[in-house]
């Protein structure tokens, strides 16, 4: 290695010769292999240094310095990787790039500056902030006196270093760094203010002789980045004391500043109006106004009072007019011309949200004496409307070159009004409509009756009609009274929807939008013949004078009126299947994945609201959907929407959902299998749930596959999927329902070790109280000898009683194991006991060692049950056991007194019901309307706990007690002569009927 290193950063553990050629190669070849060679002690230590110095290629260094930002930073806290003394040289050399030439070095050293001071200033780099003040002065001063030769290089290297430590600060929530913060600000204002005044006092003498000078561009672009420094400041304070109620003694600097900032950006700006053409100048500019728009938008109410605010928005407001004042070329989204879009957005945007504050009413009702006047307010609305709203030149152009992403785009608005004109001029009429309804309602009446039965086919004329209508939309709901919208759709829409003029796609498309935004504005109502006419025409026309983007607004549009609060399916259902094989046709048509997912969500809602109506076209939706997946490769929102529209028609058909399952099996297979199930797992468990909720049989009804074949894959799932643990029970317990005893016959085992791992592994008792209940069900569902023995070989029982034994679990989770034994005690005794008697050997202790913790966690988990119908169960268990401690007697005349106080109620008042018997639509609604309620509403109607009189079934188990133990003699003799007399007394009256 011909480029000597420093002894100091050579750690034993790395070789620098080595880790320099590792770079060399890297910066030509592969970077990955300088990340695998930094895991070595001091590593980084030796990269930064590669970084440092300057006799390395130039292409080794920005490699050295990329990869210790990417990878150094986030292991800066590693003392095996970042020893103290490593650190230090790290810190040092960091401020010997101040003079740094390459721009990617010294962005990479800024940032990586910034990170380690968010960690080490103040306590462990005490003399950051220090170091870097004074270079700014000392540079300052050399620049000013040409003493210095390399003082701008260095002025703009510190500058941005403290701009990037700044804004790392500047996003601490933390009160230590809030702390921190607010020191530096308090230390650096001032001297950054004067700073910034001392070079801006250049920015004003500037002139198109001097503007190509090399000294006229560095004292804008340092000028620029003195003022991002202070505007990270400025809006930290303002944020802190207008929210946050503190730093308060920023305030006046704020203030000033901000009242400085709007003074000098009036001047700035007709400066750069008048030399036209100054990139530097247009950004210095532009960061004005973030700083405007990042006050408002945090504090709107604050930043009307400070000072020359309102004459600030109407300056900007007056280049708004006076961009529309010259030819359409001088607005353009660039730099380089008199009025930059961003520029003019920025200025609409001040405008919109101050216009609260000249509203002619108060929020508190009273008048204000500060508003715009009615000719201000129609000036504004005719400019917005005549030249803002208006389709330009670049729009038509994007529209023809490709219509799809147009329309996308146009679809995005309520994300980029900030950015583009156009949606930025619209939501500033909307603005001005809810605060002038008095001015901008009848300015908007008036234009509209005078344009609307204009049929120009001039492009001028159908590009302003365009407007137009798009004003009508946007303002709909305060033009209610003013304009006939049920009479201009019969009377003008219907035809004009059918004009075929090679000009009136533009009006069409605006036509589809319009009556969706009239729709959901409760402007028009969606039970109309007229809108749906109109509608599905332009979703079907592929004749003349029409195009994609009719097209596909018609598709959003019809998905807008039918999810309206308002919709009747009864009066769309004439029009639905045009609109169903229309958006079939459209999906397959459309080029571009984004578009297909549009059209598909309209189907999807379409499919929704039209509910069983959709049951005859469900193979036109079905059938294509095979191949749009196959053709989506890995665009998982496309599939997303895919399954969606599945499960919709699934929810829709119901019953007759059993054709698709040919379909909805691969698809949930495939969605569930790598790489797809990171994407599309929760929406393939929601079509799976779905289709087994509505469906009558987990076999396959036509040969092909069927529900069932998915039964090693939902115990899969429930085994190890934690993520969705909620959701995989669910379609668990659906599969129970639906065909517990063919689960049984084809995975018993695995079924119940699935069950085992869920339990064992469930982080919340929520998921766990979800598979106990579904084991329940199954216990309920099929006979005893299909899980007898699955339960045992799987583990479970063994589980359960062990949870008893070491009582770890929450009470919660405890008392759903009683359940589980009870349900097992009551259906089958016998394999009661057998089961404790094979855990007692498998485990080698004695049958007693078993039976002592399922005892006493019966017992004491009888007060932690809350629904009577739990204790009468857990009371069924045990008295089919048949024990005999005394706490029997007690749990069984708890249950006793709780079935008896029901029952007086009962004979009081015939109105009531047994409080411990509700009605199964009470308990339960998730389901509600498909198959599975009626299952699970069969199986709660049927439970031998509901329909079991407890006395009797006490009384039998009794009988059945004497006759094991030999007669009732020796039943006394054996345990009940070990019982309370008054217990027993008890228990026979309760027998007998003649508990008091």
């Amino acid at each position: 290695m011909s480029h000597k290193l420093s002894s100091q950063a050579q750690p034993q553990q790395v070789s620098p010769e080595e880790l320099y050629n590792v770079v060399c190669g890297a910066a030509s070849q592969n970077p990955a292999q300088v990340q695998a060679s930094t895991t070595i002690p001091g590593a980084y230590d030796i990269l930064h240094e590669i970084a440092a110095q300057r006799t390395v290629p130039l292409q080794v260094r920005q490699q050295a310095i990329i990869q210790f930002k990417n990878a150094a930073t986030g292991h800066w806290r590693s003392r095996k990787l970042f020893p103290p003394e490593s650190k230090q040289r790290i810190r040092d050399r960091c401020l010997t790039f101040l003079d740094e030439q390459d721009d990617i070095v010294a962005q990479c050293n800024a940032l990586i500056v910034a990170k380690i001071a968010r960690q080490d200033y103040p306590v462990a780099w005490p003399t950051l902030l220090s170091h870097l003040g004074n270079a700014i002065s000392t540079s300052l001063e050399g620049r000013a006196s040409n003493t210095v030769p390399n003082a701008t290089i260095v002025l703009r290297r510190c500058l941005q270093l403290l701009n990037a430590i700044l804004k790392e600060y500047a996003a601490f929530k933390m009160l230590t760094g809030v702390k921190t913060m607010g020191k530096m600000i308090e230390d650096i204002w001032a001297p950054m203010q004067a700073h910034y005044a001392r070079l801006a006092v250049a920015l004003p003498t500037i002139s198109p002789v001097t503007l190509n000078q090399p000294s006229v561009a560095e004292d804008i672009l340092l000028a620029h980045l003195v003022f991002k420094c202070l505007v990270k400041m400025a809006f930290w304070a303002y944020h802190r004391f207008t929210c946050s109620n503190d730093y308060h003694e920023f305030e006046p600097w704020v203030q000033e500043f901000f009242q400085s900032s709007a003074v000098q950006l009036q001047r700035l700006s007709e400066m750069r109006i008048s030399l036209r053409v100054l990139d530097l100048l247009t950004r210095h500019v532009r960061v004005f106004g973030k700083l405007f728009r990042r006050m408002q938008r945090d504090r709107p109410t604050y930043f009307v009072t400070l000072p020359t605010a309102g004459n600030l928005v109407l300056y900007y407001w007056s280049k708004v007019v006076q961009a529309t004042s010259g030819p359409s070329e001088q607005i353009a989204d660039s730099s380089l011309v008199v009025f930059p879009v961003r520029f003019i957005v920025q200025g609409m945007a001040l405008f919109k949200d101050s216009l609260a504050q000249w509203a002619p009413t108060r929020k508190d009702g009273s008048p204000n004496e500060k508003v715009l006047s009615k000719d201000f307010v129609e000036d504004a609305v005719k400019i917005l409307v005549t030249r803002f709203i208006p389709l330009n030149p670049s729009d038509l152009d994007n529209w023809m070159a490709d219509p799809e992403e147009w329309v996308n785009t146009e679809e995005k608005e309520n994300d980029q009004w900030e950015f583009e004109l156009r949606p930025c001029g619209e939501r500033v009429l909307m603005t001005l409509a809810t605060q002038y309804p008095q001015f901008v309602r009848p300015l908007i009446e008036t234009t509209f009756h005078n344009l609307v039965n204009q049929r120009s086919a001039e492009l001028s004329v159908v590009i302003q009609k365009e407007a137009l209508y798009c004003a009508v939309g946007r303002c709909a709901i305060r033009l209610k009274d003013a304009i006939p919208f049920q009479q201009w759709l019969e009377n003008s829409l219907v035809s004009e929807a059918q004009e075929t003029n090679q000009n009136y796609p533009i009006v069409k498309r605006r036509i589809a939008w319009l009556l969706g935004k009239l729709v959901s504005d409760e402007c028009l109502v969606a039970n109309n013949e007229k809108l749906w006419q109109v509608l599905v025409h332009l979703l079907q026309d592929q004749g003349p004078g029409t195009d994609a983007v009719v097209r596909l607004t018609a598709a959003i549009a019809i998905r807008e009126c039918v999810d309206s609060l308002n919709f009747d399916a009864d009066s769309f259902a004439p029009f639905l299947q045009p609109v169903v094989a229309s958006l079939v046709r459209l999906t397959a048509e459309a080029d571009t994945l984004e578009a297909k997912r549009r059209i598909t969500d309209s189907l999807n809602t379409v499919i929704e609201r039209a509910e069983a109506r959709i049951v005859p076209l469900m193979d036109m939706v079905a059938q294509p959907i095979p191949q749009l997946w196959a053709s989506a490769e890995e665009d998982w929102l496309f599939k997303a929407c895919l399954l969606g529209t599945i499960t919709k028609l699934v929810e829709a058909t119901k019953v007759h959902s059993s054709r698709l399952t040919m379909l909805i099996v691969p698809l949930v297979r495939e969605s569930l299998a790598p790489p797809a199930a990171l994407q599309l797992d929760e929406d393939a468990f929601a079509l799976w749930l779905s289709a087994l909720r509505n469906v009558s049989s987990i076999q396959s009804t036509d040969g092909g596959p069927g529900l069932i074949d998915l039964v090693p894959l939902i115990l899969e799932h429930l085994a190890k999927n934690l993520d969705l643990l909620g959701t995989v029970v669910q379609v668990f317990e659906s599969y129970i329902f639906l065909g517990a005893t063919q689960i049984l016959q084809l995975a018993a085992v695995d079924l119940f070790r699935a069950c085992n791992a869920t339990l064992n592994m469930a982080t919340s008792s929520a998921n766990a109280k979800q598979v106990t209940v579904a084991l329940c069900s199954l216990l309920q569902l099929a006979p005893s000898g299909m899980w007898g023995e699955a339960i045992h070989v799987s583990g479970l029982f063994t589980t359960i009683v062990k949870g008893f034994e070491e009582e770890k679990l929450e009470t919660t989770i405890l008392t759903e194991y009683v359940f589980i034994l009870a349900r097992i005690a009551v259906a089958d005794r016998q394999l009661f006991l057998q089961l404790v008697s094979a855990m007692a050997a498998s485990e080698s202790v004695t049958e007693s060692v078993v039976w002592e913790p399922i005892l006493n966690q019966w017992w004491q988990r009888f007060d932690n049950m809350s629904e009577p119908r739990h204790r009468k169960l857990t009371a069924m268990g045990i008295a089919n056991l048949v024990a005999t401690a005394t706490e029997i007697c007690n749990l069984w005349i708890d249950v006793f007194g709780e079935i008896k106080e029901a029952e007086d109620s009962r004979k009081a008042d015939d109105g009531l019901t047994l409080y411990w018997d509700r009605p199964f639509e009470e308990g339960y609604t998730e389901s509600e309307g498909t198959l599975e309620y009626e299952r699970r509403k069969t199986l709660f109607e049927n439970d031998v706990v509901r329909t079991t009189p407890l006395t009797a079934y006490i009384g039998a188990r009794l009988q059945e007690a004497e006759a094991a133990c030999g007669g009732a003699a020796e039943l006394q003799a054996r345990y009940l002569a070990k019982a309370e007399p008054l217990l027993l007394k008890q228990i026979t009256d309760a027998l007998m009927g003649n508990l008091p």
